[in-house]
C-alpha cells in the first residue's frame, strides 16, 4: 500500500465511489429458470456470490429448514444437565452477555424456565455482567457475585458467552457449581472450555450442525427446545406442554441486532421471518410499548426496524449504564412496566448518540495518518473515550473510510485497554486477531468476536506493538485490494419502476440484513427542490424527477450542522438510493432514501 502525500489524492481517494455489485451470472440465470423476477434474480445474484444450495428456503424462509438441536455437539448433555436441575429443584444462574443477543437469551431461558418448566423464580439468579466495571463474558466480577449469592446456584446456564472464559468456569467447578455454556463465538484454538460440563457452540470443529452462523440467542433456543423434549422423555412435563415457538420473537430480534448472516443462512433467514409474524401480533407489552413510541405509521416491524430502531435502545442502557432496564423492558408484564423501562432505554439511546458523535469526530482526526500512510486498517485509541460505544465508532470509521478499524479505550483494570473492531467484506475479524496474537501473544491476552465483529483487550504499554501485528495481519489477508469507501448497487431502474408494486417485488425477498443487504440502486435525478429538516438541518427532504415521473426522497445526515448545500434546484444528482415506503395517516406512498448523491 502507498502513502498518500498529496492533500487532494486523499480526498478523492476518500469520496465514496457509486458501483454496481459484482453479479454471479449463473445464480442469477438459476434464479431465473426457478421463476423469481429480473429484478430478484439481479439482487440475489449481487449479493450470494458462489452459492451452491437450493434458493427455496432462502427466497421462502421456513422453520422447517431447522436442523434438529441434537445435531449440536453436547446439546444432549447440556439439556439432560438442565432437565435435572428443574427436577430436584436447584437454583441455577442465567449468565448472558449485555448486548441485544444475550439480553434475547435470557428472556428465552427465563421465561422457559419459568413458564414452560414450573421453575420458581426465587430459585433463577440473572446474572448479566456490566460492560464497563466487568467486561464481556464470564468475568471475574462476575463469578464473585455468583459466589456470593445464597443460596449458591448449583447450576450456570451461559448465553452469548463462555467459549473462551476457561479460567473462570475452572473457578465455578471448583466451588460446586456447573457450567453448561451456549455460545456462538469462534472457540479459541485449545478448544471448548475443559472445565464446563458441556460446550453448546456451532463453531465447534465436532459439532454436525450444518448452520454456524446462527446466533447466541439461537443456540440458547435450541439448548432450551431440547430440555423439553428431554423433561417430556422423562415423564415430567406432559407431551401437550407448549413449544417455544413464540420465544422466536426474541430470537428474531437478537439474531438481526448481533448482524449475524441473514445471506445463505436458511436458519437465520427462517427465525428472522417467523418471528417477525410473531412480533408483529403485538401480543407481549414489549411489542407495544415500542409500537406506540414509534407511531402507528411504523407497524409492521421489519428486520430494519429491529436493527435501527429497538437493537439501538436496547443496547444504549448495558453501552452507559448496568443492562437490566432492558431486560426488564423485554419481560415486562404489561405497557405500563414496558413504557416506564423504554423510557429509560431511550434517554440512554439519546445520551449515547451524543457521545457517539464526539468521539467519532476525534476518532475521524486521530485515523489521519493511517489514511495519509494508506495502511490496512484503522486503530484509534481514544483516552477520554466511553468503552461503550467503541463498537458505533468503529462502525462509523469503516462506512467513512472503507476499510476496517478497531477503536480502543482505557480499561476498567489498571494498564489495560478495551477495545472494539468492525470488518469489510474480505476481512474475517477474528481470525486477523487469532494471527496478531501468533504475532504479539503479550500483546493481546484476551479477544473474541467473529469474522464482522470482535473485541480486544489489550495492555497499554504494548498499544505500539499490538498495533503493528493486527496491521500486518490485516495486510496478510487483504494483500494489495484498494481500500476506500465503495458504494455497491444493484444498478438502475427504468422510471416506470419507480413505483410501490417494485417495493412490494423486492420485499418477497426479505429479510434483509447482514451479507443481505436491503436492495440499493443508483440514478440520476434532477432537483425540483430542496429544503434542510431536522433539529439541527442536516438532513435534506428534496423534491426529485425522472422524466416525468417526480419522487419525494430523504437524505439522512446529507449535512453537517449549518452546513449549506453544494447544489441547488436544477441540479443533476447521482443517487445512491433505496425504495422506501412512506406511511402517513394510513396511506402508502413512494419515497427514495439517499445513500448518497453526487451532483453531476
Amino acid at each position: 500500500m502507498d502513502a498518500v502525500t498529496d492533500p487532494h489524492d486523499l480526498n478523492e481517494r476518500l469520496q465514496p465511489r457509486i458501483e454496481p455489485r459484482p453479479r454471479d451470472e449463473a445464480l442469477y440465470a438459476r434464479a431465473r429458470e426457478e421463476g423469481l423476477s429480473e429484478l430478484q434474480a439481479r439482487v440475489l445474484a449481487g449479493r450470494l456470490a458462489g452459492y451452491q444450495g437450493e434458493l427455496g428456503p432462502l427466497v421462502s424462509p421456513s422453520l422447517r429448514h431447522l436442523a434438529h438441536p441434537e445435531r449440536l455437539a453436547d446439546a444432549r448433555r447440556a439439556a439432560e444437565r438442565i432437565a435435572q436441575a428443574v427436577v430436584d429443584g436447584e437454583h441455577i444462574g442465567i449468565l448472558t452477555d449485555y448486548d441485544v443477543d444475550g439480553i434475547t437469551s435470557h428472556v428465552v431461558i427465563r421465561r422457559t424456565l419459568v413458564e414452560l418448566f414450573g421453575v420458581p423464580e426465587a430459585k433463577l439468579h440473572s446474572l448479566i455482567g456490566h460492560r464497563i466495571h466487568d467486561g464481556y463474558g464470564i468475568s471475574l466480577p462476575l463469578v464473585e457475585r455468583t459466589l456470593a449469592l445464597s443460596p449458591r446456584p448449583s447450576l450456570v446456564i451461559t448465553a452469548d458467552c463462555g467459549s473462551s472464559d476457561e479460567p473462570r468456569i475452572a473457578r465455578l467447578k471448583a466451588a460446586g457449581v456447573e457450567v453448561v455454556v451456549s455460545d456462538h463465538h469462534a472457540l479459541p484454538l485449545e478448544g471448548p472450555p475443559a472445565s464446563a460440563y458441556a460446550t453448546v457452540n456451532p463453531t465447534r470443529d465436532d459439532c454436525d450442525y450444518p448452520d454456524p452462523t446462527i446466533a447466541g440467542c439461537m443456540v440458547a433456543w435450541l439448548v432450551m427446545s431440547l430440555a423439553r423434549r428431554v423433561l417430556v422423555e422423562w415423564g415430567v412435563l406432559a407431551p401437550a406442554t407448549p413449544k417455544l415457538s413464540p420465544w422466536l420473537s426474541y430470537v428474531a430480534l437478537g439474531t438481526v441486532a448481533d448482524c449475524v448472516s441473514l445471506g445463505g443462512s436458511a436458519a437465520n433467514r427462517a427465525v428472522v421471518h417467523h418471528g417477525l409474524t410473531l412480533i408483529n401480533r403485538m401480543e407481549a407489552a414489549c411489542w407495544r410499548a415500542m409500537a406506540a413510541r414509534l407511531g402507528a405509521d411504523s407497524v409492521p416491524f421489519d428486520a430494519e426496524t429491529l436493527a435501527f430502531q429497538m437493537g439501538p435502545r436496547i443496547n444504549a442502557r448495558s453501552r452507559l449504564d448496568d443492562p437490566y432496564a432492558a431486560l426488564h423492558f423485554m419481560l415486562a408484564a404489561n405497557e405500563a412496566v414496558a413504557h416506564r423501562h423504554l423510557e429509560t432505554l431511550d434517554q440512554d439511546n439519546q445520551s449515547r448518540k451524543a457521545i457517539e458523535a464526539e468521539m467519532a469526530q476525534q476518532a475521524r482526526a486521530l485515523a489521519l495518518p493511517a489514511l495519509t500512510a494508506d495502511e490496512p486498517a484503522i486503530v484509534i485509541y481514544l483516552e477520554e473515550g466511553h468503552p461503550g460505544v467503541q463498537g458505533i465508532v468503529a462502525s462509523r470509521l469503516v462506512q467513512a473510510f472503507g476499510r476496517p478499524a478497531l477503536v480502543l479505550t482505557p480499561a476498567a483494570a489498571p494498564g489495560m485497554l478495551t477495545g472494539s473492531g468492525r470488518s469489510i467484506e474480505g476481512l474475517h475479524l477474528r481470525e486477523a486477531l487469532q494471527r496478531t496474537f501468533e504475532l504479539a501473544p503479550e500483546a493481546l491476552p484476551r479477544f473474541g468476536g467473529h469474522r464482522g465483529a470482535a473485541g480486544v483487550g489489550v495492555p497499554a504499554e504494548r498499544l505500539t506493538e499490538f498495533r503493528a501485528a493486527f496491521l500486518t495481519a490485516v495486510g496478510e489477508q487483504l494483500g494489495d485490494v484498494e481500500l476506500r469507501p465503495r458504494i455497491l448497487t444493484d444498478g438502475e431502474l427504468l422510471p416506470h419502476q419507480l413505483c410501490l408494486a417494485t417495493l412490494d417485488e423486492l420485499e418477497r425477498l426479505a429479510p434483509f440484513g447482514r451479507e443481505f443487504d436491503a436492495p440499493l440502486f443508483e440514478g440520476e435525478f434532477l432537483v425540483e427542490s430542496l429544503r434542510p429538516v431536522g433539529a439541527d438541518g442536516s438532513h435534506l427532504m428534496l423534491e426529485l424527477s425522472a422524466g416525468a415521473t417526480s419522487l419525494k426522497a430523504i437524505w439522512f445526515r446529507a449535512l453537517t450542522p449549518g452546513e449549506v448545500p453544494a447544489f441547488g434546484v436544477g441540479t443533476t444528482l447521482h443517487c445512491a438510493f433505496k425504495l422506501n415506503r412512506n406511511r402517513w395517516r394510513g396511506r402508502e406512498s413512494l419515497q427514495l432514501m439517499i445513500e448518497h448523491a453526487e451532483p453531476r
